[in-house]
């Protein structure tokens, strides 16, 4: 016989909680950023943008999307974040009113490149005549 697990985060999105969290984490990790608590060389002077934040259903674990302005170095930019993770957490936890401080986990943001592909496609002229015809 099966066993069925009921999980309703993944049909019905995250919660108010899951939202809730992802906001604070975010505000919080721009302004260590903001603030240059981190000593690594490759974060110094680098302004960094904290897009979103994704917190798993337990909290336990968030999804930090970054990007540095202008694209440039990000892969080095994330590796970099990656390596701070423990004095994030740190500087997180004392921040934070939360019962467990989730694991953080750095992905460089690609939706900026998205937008800007979705922006070159609507002023393609066929599109737009397309549009303006509805």
């Amino acid at each position: 016989m099966k066993k069925t697990t009921k999980n309703f985060s993944k049909n019905f999105g995250p919660s108010n909680r899951q939202l809730r969290v992802a906001e604070l984490i975010r505000r919080s990790i721009s302004d260590i950023l903001i603030r240059n608590d981190l000593y690594e060389d490759a974060l110094t002077n680098v302004p960094i943008t904290v897009s979103e934040v994704r917190c798993s259903s337990d909290l336990k674990l968030a999804t930090v999307f970054v990007l540095p302005l202008g694209g440039k170095n990000a892969q080095t930019v994330v590796k970099s974040l990656a390596k701070q993770k423990s004095t994030i957490r740190k500087i997180l936890g004392e921040n934070l009113n939360l019962k467990f401080v989730p694991d953080i986990r750095f992905i460089e943001d690609e939706s900026f490149d998205q937008m800007d592909q979705t922006t070159k496609l609507l002023q393609n002229p066929t599109v737009q005549r397309d549009v303006l015809n509805k």
